[in-house]
């Protein structure tokens, strides 16, 4: 089975959760892109508007090999907001105006049209009957591939780097280690800052213009003063790597409350990431788990979160403290490593989440010929999630996993 083999494959649209106002100092914009990234287009959109990247913000980021729909606020003069832009890749359309910038709660649901495609006869049905188990009973609702765009390989997270104090190894992570998210001209130059590492202006020449050649200037003048540059850094960027880490972490101690939960009655497989594994039920669902997952939220951790309470039967608050308890100690961190210092412009996020999630009017079609693989067969499925929620979870769980006595 493959998902995104054309952009057209995921569609996705999001929906607002708010209405808006004919006049203020924030235009509102419903942007269609497709192969593009959000801050590709962020950037377009300033671009074409002659604004500063700032001035331009998207609540919610959306997949990059997709047609998706998703809003932007800009800060502009409401006179010189354009009813219609367009560019390669997307088009943005004025939907109306609001007295501040667009956040992650104003956002309603997500409506999502997927394409299955090189589907083999034999695996068809295994998939439907996966996929109407899935849709019907729910899933564990952990951040996915994307919100982790900024794993190194040999350094780890560098929001892990940053709440230590790890300056240079950060500034490593921005100038000169891949990250899986990295496009390949960033990749390039990366190879020859590891090349000339600490030969500042030999990089500088290389850099492209923009924040990379912004902090190797910096670092011309200061070339050891890694904290002053680190904190050059984009804060969006660093916002990032923050909210990467912090997004580990809780998928982590959402792994561990599964775990408890399914003691003794519901069978758990693995499901492997690039650095580590985390648990998911094996379908269908045991009904006393599904009724407890569907009542646990989870505090993205922080400073303040409570830690190391023995779990009793049905607390599900010590079930959350001992998963944090757990997982801070295999981080090598104490809670109050999860307070931001040294920093000026980039701060953990603050929230809840819940442990469970259950897609709304979830459908999936008979298989058809697939035009793009002959001889192989393909599904077209649909489903609405609520924001924050990744529907590649859900489509990772139709195919094949390890169970955990493997």
């Amino acid at each position: 089975m493959r998902v995104k083999v054309v952009p057209e494959d995921f569609r996705v649209t999001e929906t607002l959760n708010l209405s808006v106002k004919q006049r203020g100092p924030y235009a509102v914009y419903r942007v269609k892109k497709r192969d593009l990234t959000t801050l590709e287009v962020q950037a377009a959109l300033a671009g074409r508007l002659g604004l500063p990247l700032s001035s331009v913000q998207f609540p919610a980021l959306k997949d990059k090999t997709a047609l998706a729909i998703q809003h932007a606020a800009v800060k502009i003069n409401a006179r010189l907001a354009p009813s219609h832009i367009e560019g390669k890749g997307f088009s943005a359309q004025l939907v109306g105006f609001l007295s501040r910038p667009l956040r992650p709660r104003d956002l309603g649901q997500n409506e999502f049209t997927v394409t299955l495609r090189d589907v083999h006869a034999r695996e068809a049905e295994h998939i439907r009957t996966q996929f109407e188990m899935i849709g019907r009973e729910g899933f564990p609702n952990y951040f996915d591939l994307q919100r982790f765009g900024s794993f190194s390989a040999r350094l780890g997270f560098p929001g892990k780097l940053l709440l230590l104090g790890r300056w240079e190894e950060a500034l490593r992570a921005y100038l000169a280690e891949p990250l899986v998210g990295d496009p390949p001209p960033v990749l390039r130059f990366k190879r020859q800052a590891r090349e000339s590492w600490g030969d500042w202006p030999r990089l500088k020449a290389a850099a492209p213009r923009g924040n990379l050649r912004s902090v190797l200037t910096f670092l011309c003048d200061h070339p050891q003063d890694y904290k002053r540059a680190v904190n050059l850094i984009t804060p969006r960027v660093l916002s990032l790597w923050l909210s990467a880490y912090q997004s580990f972490l809780w998928n982590k101690m959402a792994s561990h409350v599964l775990c408890d939960l399914a003691s003794g009655r519901q069978a758990l497989e693995r499901l492997p990431f690039p650095w580590g594994e985390v648990v998911v039920p094996l379908y269908p669902l045991d009904a006393e788990f599904r009724e407890q997952a569907l009542v646990v939220t989870i505090p993205l951790p922080s400073a303040k979160s409570p830690v190391g309470k023995e779990a009793a039967p049905c607390d599900r608050g010590a079930w959350v403290a001992r998963a944090t308890g757990a997982v801070l100690a295999e981080e090598g961190l104490q809670p109050a490593d999860l307070r931001v210092r040294g920093l000026k412009r980039a701060y953990l996020g603050r929230g809840v989440r819940a442990l469970w999630v259950v897609p709304t009017e979830p459908r999936i079609g008979e298989p058809e010929p697939d035009e793009l693989f002959p001889g192989r067969l393909k599904l077209v499925c649909s489903f609405t999630l609520p924001p924050g929620s990744y529907a590649t979870l859900f489509l990772r769980l139709l195919g094949p996993r390890w169970p955990l006595d493997h």
